[in-house]
């Protein structure tokens, strides 16, 4: 389903995600899909008929949530339809805390993260292509849909450093993501190599003898680099957004601020919850007394 019908005019608020795709499917008409009633019975079928976890959960039904602010900001629906949604909340983390993975958020020392991050070949083009991208994503704290649509225009030296120009899932300007002086340098050994024309930066193989084109990677594409790097240095749970973690994680340790504004989080209490990965160090009350 491509678009949710509005007052009976087909209307596609924002691009169609799986997520509003799943709720138009399980609401079965237009009319259903507009009725708060259908989100709060979508919210019981997702915790009582699927096996995700409660974050993915209370995910779909905010993105659900600001599906309809969004309508009622343009005019498709009133506002009292909208606020109706607002009122369903998302589920329990504690009645479904067995769902959620051990693993789902995996803390990566900085010598681990040096290790993966060195794990391609340079001797190979594609090596030298996926170095930049890990450095690139374990220096900017990225999202993974962010990195694999960068071009080069979005990146800008800053002082004696580097910038990536971002607009990321919440944001309605620009903002600013730090860039590493040594990704920065793996980004223009990449650019300098490839012999194709492409404003994208971290572009695909594909067809026949695996050739270079101007595609940009999909986000998916990114998640199988990381993945499988992350495994070669030994480090199986690993996965892209464990990379923003990481840069939270070291930005926090100097200044949580840095880190809020280095991952464009509005809410510090995002960072601090989400990106914060601290671990409680042993010794801690030797000598209290």
């Amino acid at each position: 389903m491509q678009s949710i019908v509005l007052h009976n005019q087909p209307a596609t608020i924002v691009p169609p995600s799986p997520t509003a795709v799943a709720y138009t499917d399980f609401a079965g008409n237009p009319e259903a899909a507009l009725q708060s009633a259908t989100l709060a019975r979508w919210r019981a079928h997702l915790a009582q008929e699927t096996d995700k976890s409660p974050n993915t959960i209370n995910r779909m039904i905010s993105a659900v949530k600001r599906l309809m602010r969004e309508a009622a900001a343009q005019g498709y629906i009133d506002h009292a339809t909208a606020a109706a949604f607002d009122q369903v909340s998302g589920v329990k983390t504690a009645a479904l805390k067995h769902r959620i993975k051990a693993n789902a958020r995996v803390r990566i020392e900085p010598v681990d993260m040096r290790q993966v991050c060195e794990t391609p070949e340079p001797d190979r083009l594609i090596g030298v292509r996926d170095a930049a991208l890990l450095a690139a994503l374990a220096s900017s704290g990225l999202r993974v849909s962010e990195l694999a649509s960068l071009t080069q225009a979005q990146v800008r030296p800053k002082g004696s450093s580097y910038i990536v120009l971002v607009k990321g899932k919440n944001d309605v300007d620009y903002r600013e993501a730090p860039l590493s002086r040594e990704a920065y340098g793996l980004i223009a050994d990449w650019l300098a190599a490839p012999p194709v024309d492409s404003d994208y930066i971290f572009t695909s193989f594909g067809g026949r003898g695996q050739r270079l084109t101007a595609r940009p990677l999909s986000p998916e594409a990114v998640w199988k680099i990381v993945r499988k790097y992350a495994q070669a240095a030994g480090l199986n749970d690993v996965k892209p957004h464990d990379f923003r973690r990481f840069v939270g994680t070291q930005l926090a340790q100097r200044d949580i601020r840095r880190a809020q504004k280095a991952l464009g989080h509005k809410r510090i209490e995002t960072t601090a919850r989400h990106y914060v990965l601290d671990e409680l160090e042993p010794g801690l009350t030797d000598n209290l007394y």
